[in-house]
Order: structure tokens, then sequence, then C-alpha cells
């Protein structure tokens, strides 16, 4: 309400004095932009004030700042035109990235403990689930998901009808019933039918990966058209 206001009247005014042939393309990259966020966020991609950071980054940067140092590999045509497509690009990079963080934390952890990633009904499960649950999970004590709110359980416990356990894997949190699936697996730990050893993720905000893909695009530039580039070199 304040950001977007002040951004388009200062760009707007900028690009009405000093590129004035640019008015069309402005308006073109914050319609594109704004209906590209506004996809994924309805599709489940990210969070609407994520939406909202991109289409405000259109009304203050529709293009790359031609006043600012050029970036180590230079001006991408798409930068040129509409910028924060490449700083999304960016961002859903450094987000992959992540899984490769999550996948050496998790090898070192069985390095130093000795202990399974994978135990009892697990060890039988799904190859495709447990490999998204390495690559975006760690373990952690049933207390961290008590204590910290954007913690998500990556397993459910569930008693069944004979009072026999059944656990599985959620490849795919959601904000909806993860309280009462908290309390089912501190429930298992305290009557000791499950390690207090928690398959959990990290909620991070996808804004923080668009603000290191912000960065990483002025000092850098375009990794994915600097990847083309090089492959096709």
């Amino acid at each position: 309400m304040v950001f977007a206001p002040l951004a388009f009247m200062l760009t707007f005014v900028e690009v009405y004095v000093y590129q004035f042939s640019q008015l069309p393309l402005y308006g073109i990259c914050f319609s594109l932009t704004a209906l590209f966020a506004m996809l994924i966020f309805y599709a489940g991609g990210f969070g609407g004030a994520d939406a909202k950071a991109l289409m405000c980054l259109a009304l203050v940067l529709p293009f790359f700042p031609t006043t600012l140092h050029p970036p180590l590999f230079g001006v991408s045509k798409i930068s040129q035109t509409i910028f924060p497509f490449t700083v999304f690009s960016n961002s859903v990079l450094l987000a992959a990235l992540m899984t490769l963080v999550m996948l050496g934390y998790n090898a070192l952890w069985r390095v130093r403990t000795g202990g399974k990633l994978f135990e009892g009904e697990y060890e039988n499960g799904s190859i495709g689930r447990k490999i998204l649950v390495l690559i975006t999970g760690y373990k952690v004590p049933v207390q961290e998901l008590k204590d910290k709110w954007h913690v998500y359980p990556l397993e459910d416990a569930d008693e069944g009808s004979e009072n026999s356990l059944k656990r599985k894997l959620v490849a795919l949190p959601k904000d909806e019933g993860r309280d009462a699936i908290v309390e089912r697996l501190d429930k298992a730990v305290k009557t000791g039918k499950i390690h207090d050893s928690i398959w959990a993720t990290s909620g991070l905000p996808f804004l923080i990966f668009i603000t290191a893909g912000l960065v990483l695009a002025l000092a850098v530039g375009d990794i994915v058209w600097i990847c083309i580039r090089v492959a096709l070199a």
C-alpha cells in the first residue's frame, strides 16, 4: 500500500522524463510480471507476499538499472526488458540449490551419528518419497516442532484400531493440520513408540530467495542466460 504507489510514481516520472520511448515497455513489463505472479500464486507456487514483492519490483525496477555498474557477466536481453523475470529465475535456482545443501547435511548426519535415515516401516517405503524428504528435510527432536511454528513435520504417526502405530512420510507439508500432527508425534515419542528424531523442514519464505536473486542479478547477472550462453558456446 505504501511502496507500490511510491515506486510507480518515481519510476513513471523517471521513464517519462528521461526514457519516454520506454513508457509502453514499462506498462508491458508490469502487466506481464503481475499476471505471472498471480498465476504462480493461485497455482500454489508461492505466497501472496512473494507475488506482491515481484509486482512491486516491476514497478520500481522494470529494467536493469543502467546507472549501476554492469553485472559480472553482462546484462541479458530479458534483464533489459523484464528485469523481474531475471530476479525470479535466479530465485528459483537458489531455492533449488537448497536441495543439495539438505542432501549434504543429511549425509553428514548419517556419518556423524551412525543412525539410520529411514527406519522401521520407512525402510520399505516409496523411493520417490524418500528422495523428496532427503532433499527437503532434516531430523529434529519433537520439541523443536513444538517450539518453532515455521518448522513443519515431514512425517505423521497415528494409532490404529488395535493400538498399532501407523507412520507415513509427508512429502508436501501444509499449514492445515500441522498442530495435530505435532501432537500425535509428541505422544508417540513420549510413549516410546518412535525415537525422538523426526523428519521436518523449515518453511523458508520464498521472499528470502527473491532478495538473494535480486542481489545476484545486480552483481552477477541472469544465471539462466549465462548457462545457456555457455552451453551454446
